[in-house]
């Protein structure tokens, strides 16, 4: 989904630099709060059933796709604690 993917200026910055990971995870995680339409479906889904993410990264322990798992299980977490 286009919609909740990191801006280009964040991807750019971020590079794939594993040291940059923990900033890039929370810089993005910042976008996706400001993007709360293009994230009701995958928190939906995510709720309701399995919920797919696809990357194309070859590391796959520091990419978006990883920082975008990691959100929605915060989002997740916090809504069952309400």
């Amino acid at each position: 989904m286009k919609g909740v993917a990191p801006s280009t200026e964040l991807r750019r910055w971020f590079g794939h630099d594993r040291k940059k990971c923990p900033e890039f995870c929370r810089r993005y995680a910042v976008e996706l709060e400001s993007k709360t339409d293009a994230i009701q479906f995958p928190r939906e889904q995510g709720r309701s059933g399995t919920l797919t993410l696809i990357f194309a990264a070859r590391d796959i322990e520091h990419n978006n796709a990883v920082a975008l798992k990691n959100f929605l299980e915060s989002k997740l977490t916090e809504r069952c604690r309400e």
